[in-house]
């Protein structure tokens, strides 16, 4: 066996690797030394946030951020369309919207602190973003994207039985 086949167990990361700026989650056999551990961290840290996990929640992650990109790409692009729909240029509308999306990611990374409260700071009693807030709750996007990752491990998992 390869080198890696005897150190990791599963691995999954994201496209947004290509840009040393991906999501990575990686599990380790059993026996593995530790300077080979360190290794394997180091491998997959040159290319993204890394994070060492279970075997059996490796499923869990292809749905949360092995596929995530597809799903910011959608909410950018539905963004960008109300942008356009609203007077701005495609780029001018684009660039905002994936902006807004990288800081709120930053937030959330850098400050270790919930989304859900860093939300509460962006919405005013009364105000604009509330909102929008509760027009999205009410629309079902909270739900929706828990959905998608649900499908996207189902469907993960029913391909690696057909591999089997």
């Amino acid at each position: 066996k390869q080198w890696y086949q005897r150190r990791v167990r599963g691995a999954m990361l994201n496209t947004a690797v290509q840009i040393r700026d991906g999501a990575i989650c990686y599990s380790t056999g059993r026996n593995v030394a530790d300077a080979d551990q360190e290794l394997v961290h180091r491998f997959f840290s040159s290319v993204g946030l890394t994070l060492e996990g279970e075997e059996k929640h490796l499923d869990a992650v292809v749905g949360l951020s092995g596929s995530a990109p597809a799903y910011f790409y959608l909410i950018l692009e539905a963004l960008s369309d109300a942008g356009v729909r609203h007077g701005l240029s495609r780029d001018v509308s684009t660039r905002h919207a994936s902006q807004a999306m990288l800081g709120a990611a930053r937030m959330v990374l850098e400050s270790g602190r919930h989304p859900g409260e860093l939300k509460d700071e962006v919405c005013s009693p009364g105000g604009v973003t509330i909102n929008a807030i509760y027009s999205m709750e009410k629309a079902g996007v909270r739900a929706a994207m828990m959905d998608a990752v649900d499908a996207c491990i189902k469907r993960n998992y029913e391909l690696a039985r057909l591999n089997e």
